[in-house]
């Protein structure tokens, strides 16, 4: 049995982990299909252990790394999410005891992408290893994600994944000899069909595909600031005149005319007070840069604070800071242009302790009874754009390019550019930060949108429409990376119509379910 638990691990975690090697997991589930069918029929007690350690195994071999922040919630990340799994593969051996043939494989499948999908809405949120990102790393595969999102990945997987597992059952206990010839022959074709013809449809999309000539110079600055020296050990003016000598540098050797907008990277400043702008030196500085230089622009990510007068607590997230005056913390980004006021967008999906406190009407209490150990940010309500030369500008802001049917809401508000920026130097050089710039290609082709990404310390990178990854920069170096995004005014069906693939799954996860209760009930 182990033996099955650790060939599934590895299978599943080899698209996570190695770039193009997502076809892999398109069979890295039937070791573990394996294992549940040969613990049934020899009648083994205490499956789940199997199958909790698989997935254990798998979620700690391609997220160790969230250890390198925080050990506490790397550890929590990984137990919280094998458990769930587990649960929802526990909930497939319980139903086969009702229902027969197929039908509970189904349910598994179907029970699959509706927890992936609830998961992405959750107050607890970890979406990091839905099937479907597996894919990340192969944006030439799965084009057809503009019409079916993440999740239509997920279904793939699954149907691939059972169709072959079906094949080897019936190999194995001689049912294939009481099939005619026809019916193998189609069995066979079906199944190749299944597995390939996803690939050549997207191999089509992705030479057909076209992208619009109305383009954006746009200029990403990574100043490689060491993220646990950020906010003590590098003062604020040595940072404000380290990414203020990157742009002037690029100015005074470019000798084009027309609009430039330079990208920094999130929490780049942590001195902003919303409405109070000119209080923050750094807000100061880049205005005083973009007077000399007009036609720039300057989009960059700040710890930012609203702070409200009240006798009482305006909110549970919110904390004292004098009598009478209390404050609430946001994750933003922040677009300046010449003679204009600030825009600003505070960070929605946020990382759940380190920057957001779930169910606060409990944890709060909690959080204050320890002295104020959880991140309490708050984030906007619905998305919202900002906007370069009138040109309207998507911002995701780290954790959210993990979000796919979130950030179509960019789309549907009129972006027509996507930015990323992020600080991924918490998780030092692991596979953390790679993992994060594979997954902005699978938004890249659900939106069709060029991405502009700017990590603190990397990788920076250009994604184009196609998730093609054109321009990018070393890990932990300073560099400037330079270039043109296309613009993009068209919807794609799947921003349009959000998950249908999720949506119809757990409407089939909910029939098969109420059949199976009904089962327990009648058959008593």
């Amino acid at each position: 049995m182990w033996g099955f638990v650790l060939l599934f691990s590895v299978l599943m975690s080899i698209p996570f982990l190695v770039p193009h090697c997502g076809f892999v997991v398109l069979f890295g589930i039937v070791p573990l299909l394996c294992l549940e069918r040969i613990a049934t029929l020899s009648g083994v007690k205490r499956v789940w252990i199997w199958h909790y350690s698989a997935f254990f195994l798998w979620n700690a071999f391609t997220t160790f790394w969230v250890c390198n922040a925080t050990v506490g919630g790397g550890i929590f990340a990984i137990f919280a999410n094998s458990l769930q799994m587990s649960l929802v593969f526990g909930a497939f051996r319980l139903s086969r005891k009702r229902l027969g043939g197929v039908l509970p494989y189904i349910f598994l499948a179907a029970l699959w992408i509706a927890w992936e999908r609830f998961y992405f809405d959750a107050e607890i949120s970890w979406p990091w290893l839905v099937l479907g990102n597996a894919f990340a790393g192969s944006p030439g595969c799965i084009q057809w994600y503009e019409y079916t999102g993440t999740l239509g990945g997920s279904l793939w997987i699954w149907a691939s994944n059972l169709g072959i597992f079906g094949l080897m059952v019936c190999l194995s206990d001689g049912s294939w000899q009481r099939f005619n010839p026809k019916a193998r022959a189609a069995c066979v074709c079906g199944l190749l069909v299944l597995l390939v013809a996803p690939f050549v449809v997207s191999k089509v999309i992705y030479e057909r595909y076209e992208e619009s000539d109305d383009s954006l110079e746009i200029c990403v600055l990574q100043p490689n600031i060491d993220p646990y020296n950020k906010f003590g050990g590098m003062d604020r003016e040595s940072q404000d005149a380290l990414l203020e000598g990157m742009m002037r540098g690029v100015v005074s050797r470019d000798d084009s005319t027309g609009r430039l907008l330079f990208i920094a990277p999130e929490t780049f400043t942590d001195n902003v007070v919303v409405g109070d702008w000119q209080s923050s030196t750094t807000i100061r500085r880049f205005d005083r840069f973009l007077k000399q230089y007009p036609s720039c622009g300057i989009l960059f990510g700040a710890s930012t604070y609203s702070i409200f007068p009240s006798s009482s607590r305006p909110s549970y997230t919110a904390r004292r800071i004098r009598n009478g005056q209390w404050l609430e913390s946001h994750n933003s980004a922040i677009m300046m242009e010449s003679g204009q006021e600030p825009e600003i967008y505070h960070k929605s999906r946020l990382v759940v302790a380190v920057e957001k406190t779930p169910y606060p009407a409990l944890f709060c209490r909690i959080d204050d009874w320890l002295g104020g150990v959880m991140g309490r940010c708050v984030g906007q309500d619905s998305i919202s754009l900002l906007h370069f030369n009138g040109i309207p500008v998507g911002c995701a802001v780290c954790y959210e390019s993990v979000y796919g049917e979130f950030c179509t809401g960019y789309v549907k508000a009129g972006a027509r550019l996507l930015t990323v920026i992020t600080n991924d130097a918490w998780w030092g050089d692991t596979p953390g930060y790679r993992q994060h710039l594979r997954y902005a290609s699978l938004r890249a082709i659900e939106t069709r949108r060029d991405i502009a990404r700017c990590a603190n310390t990397g990788i920076s990178a250009i994604i184009d429409q196609r998730g093609t990854i054109h321009e990018r920069t070393g890990w932990w170096e300073q560099e400037i990376l330079g270039g043109r995004v296309n613009l993009n005014d068209r919807k794609t069906f799947f921003v349009t119509y959000g998950d249908i693939a999720g949506r119809v799954c757990s409407f089939v996860a909910l029939l098969l379910a109420a059949l199976f209760l009904v089962r327990i009930i009648t058959m008593k």
